[in-house]
């Protein structure tokens, strides 16, 4: 199996409200995600990604990101075993927030990519 690729957080927008061509998956658990999260981000805890499958947009950039690289490694490895290419977020939101990138707090997008 090929490796997975990775992209460091200051190579990402900061709000992917408006981004078309790249999906930023969130696979942490629902907790983790009212604590902190990239808007516009669409959210689907980990052991839900089998199930929900069809709610990502496979034909975009997919980038996955948990909280420190190691779900998102798991998730890609399983995709990529299926023939889904994906993108790492390298050091996941633990980075992004270091990078004082922006985030958004709460439930809304919790259920997909609009609002809860």
């Amino acid at each position: 199996m090929d490796e997975i690729e990775t992209v460091a957080v200051t190579d990402l927008p900061d709000d992917f409200s408006d981004v078309t061509d790249k999906v930023l998956l969130d696979v942490r658990e629902n907790y983790e995600w009212e604590e902190a999260h990239v808007r516009g981000a669409l959210h689907i805890p980990l052991d839900d990604v089998p199930a929900r499958i069809d709610e990502i947009d496979l034909d975009s950039e997919l980038l996955v990101i948990c909280r420190t690289s190691g779900r998102s490694f798991r998730l890609l490895q399983y995709l990529a075993m299926r023939g889904i290419d994906g993108t790492c977020v390298e050091g996941g939101m633990v980075a992004w927030q270091a990078a004082d990138k922006p985030v958004d707090t709460g439930t809304e997008g919790m259920y997909g990519s609009g609002d809860a």
